[in-house]
Parts: C-alpha cells; sequence; structure tokens
C-alpha cells in the first residue's frame, strides 16, 4: 500500500496537486469555518459566481484569468458585503444579481475570443492535477492571509460569528472585519477554483466545517477539524483520480458529501438515544 502510494505521488504533477491540497485545505478550512458560522454562504457562493466574470474578461484582454478573478471576487465581496451590511433583505437581490452578471460577462467574454478554449473549462470543473508553480505561490500567499487573518482577529471573529449585538457594544470594528472577512473568502474562492472548479468549490468550503460542527462547539477546533478532513478528502481523491481517470475535483466533493451524511445520521441516532 505504502509502496503504491509512493508510486502515485513520484510524479511531479501530483506532488504539486497534493502541495496544492494542503495550502486550499488550510484556506477552506479557517474561512470556511467563518463562512458557516455567520449564514454567509449563499453570499459566498455570490462571490463565487461573480469572480466568472473577471475569468472571461481577463481571458480576452490576453491577460492571466486567475488576476481577473481575484479582482473580481474581492470587488464583489466588498460590494455584497457593503450591501449585507445595509439591508440583509435588499442584498439577497444584488447577491443575485451580481450571481448572474458575473456568470453572463464570463461566458459571453470568452464566447467573443477566437481560438481554443478547452482550458477555460478547468476554472468551471477544476483542474488541480494541471496546478502550476505560480499557482502554488498564490495559494500559499492566501493562506497564510487566512491564516494571519484568523491568528490576529480570532477573539473578534469569534464575538462576531456567535454575537453580533454583543460585538457592535463592545465597540468592536465589525463592519471592517466582516468586509476583511469577505475579501479572505473571494481570494480563498479563487485559489480553490483550481481544484474542485467554481461550481463545486463552496461545497469544499462549507462541508467539512458541516461535518465539523456535528462533533465541535469551540470554533478553534471547528477550524482544526475542517482543516484535516480537507487534506483527508482531497489526499483520497487524488489517489483515486489517479487510479480511475477520472476528475478529482468531483471525487473530492462526492467524498466529502457521503461523510457528512454519515455524520449527520450519526448525530441523530445519538441524540435520539440520548432522549
Amino acid at each position: 500500500m505504502i509502496e503504491e502510494l509512493a508510486s502515485i505521488f513520484s510524479y511531479e504533477f501530483m506532488c504539486n496537486a497534493l502541495i496544492a491540497s494542503f495550502w486550499i485545505s488550510l484556506a477552506t478550512g479557517i474561512i470556511g469555518t467563518l463562512v458557516v458560522l455567520n449564514r454567509i454562504v449563499s453570499l459566498s457562493g455570490g462571490i463565487a459566481h461573480a469572480a466568472y466574470g473577471g475569468v472571461g474578461l481577463a481571458y480576452y484582454f490576453g491577460q492571466d484569468p486567475m488576476i481577473g478573478a481575484l479582482l473580481f471576487s474581492t470587488t464583489s465581496a466588498l460590494v455584497m458585503g457593503a450591501a449585507q451590511r445595509k439591508s440583509k433583505s435588499g442584498a439577497d437581490t444584488l447577491i443575485g444579481v451580481m450571481w448572474s452578471i458575473g456568470m453572463a460577462v464570463g461566458i459571453i467574454f470568452i464566447s467573443l475570443t477566437p481560438g481554443y478554449k478547452a482550458n477555460l473549462m478547468s476554472y468551471l470543473f477544476g483542474s488541480i492535477l494541471a496546478v502550476s508553480r505560480s499557482d502554488l505561490v498564490l495559494m500559499t500567499v492566501v493562506a497564510f492571509l487566512v491564516l494571519g487573518f484568523a491568528f490576529f482577529f480570532y477573539r473578534s471573529l469569534l464575538a462576531i460569528s456567535y454575537d453580533e449585538t454583543f460585538s457592535t457594544v463592545r465597540n468592536l470594528p465589525v463592519t471592517l472585519i466582516y468586509l476583511t472577512m469577505l475579501v479572505l473568502v473571494g481570494l480563498t474562492v479563487v485559489v480553490a477554483m483550481r481544484m474542485v472548479g467554481l461550481i463545486l468549490v463552496i461545497a469544499l468550503l462549507t462541508i467539512p466545517p458541516a461535518i465539523s460542527l456535528n462533533f465541535f462547539k469551540d470554533m478553534r477546533w471547528i477550524m482544526i477539524s475542517s482543516f484535516l478532513l480537507s487534506i483527508f478528502f482531497c489526499f483520497v481523491g487524488l489517489v483515486v483520480s489517479f487510479q480511475t481517470n477520472v476528475q478529482a475535483g468531483p471525487v473530492i466533493i462526492l467524498l466529502a458529501s457521503v461523510v457528512f451524511l454519515v455524520s449527520h445520521v450519526l448525530r441523530r441516532i445519538h441524540l435520539y438515544r440520548k432522549a
């Protein structure tokens, strides 16, 4: 078994994929916990889909699609976040509109660009086995930004996630921290797109924390277990993908979904027996 795994990861592209899995799991484990605890999954989905507009525009003008996605995702995160801080009901409509605009702009500009465009499908469906060294650098930077944010603002994030009203009364910079968190959501979404694609990225962001919530209540442990679960799902997904010649992204998400369903059922059984 060990020899077989060693042979699988003897290839450079598999090693790069494993390294990418580590950094992406670190970022999604931390920021995904904040997304789930603050109940902003739909907002994160809007940010993710709006990013595709940046992919299309950048490709049309001959620039790196990742840069376009980063600019679009961070801008949309700030706009959606500011709108939600002012009016939660009105923000739902804005999220839906920006979600649609981002996808539409991306598809239109990709269609207008002459030439072969198969590589752009990786942004929709993921291509972790094709990750480059520049992608790894970007993933590392984003992971450290997320880690630093969680480390230095942990107490504030804990207060905001569980009792925003109390945080406001204590004069914490709630809006600033909230918008910074959304920008990091945007950055995390963009780097995670390389692994599972735009369509499945929110699942990678939310399923591991959702599983962890079945077993932990402390936010620190939810983050740590989410990171470890993501690493496990990615590792198994890469191995299965290599052996079956199936895309890694869907395998990773399918495995995570099955584990989530099993953990949810086990928790229900446990609560029923206690009652």
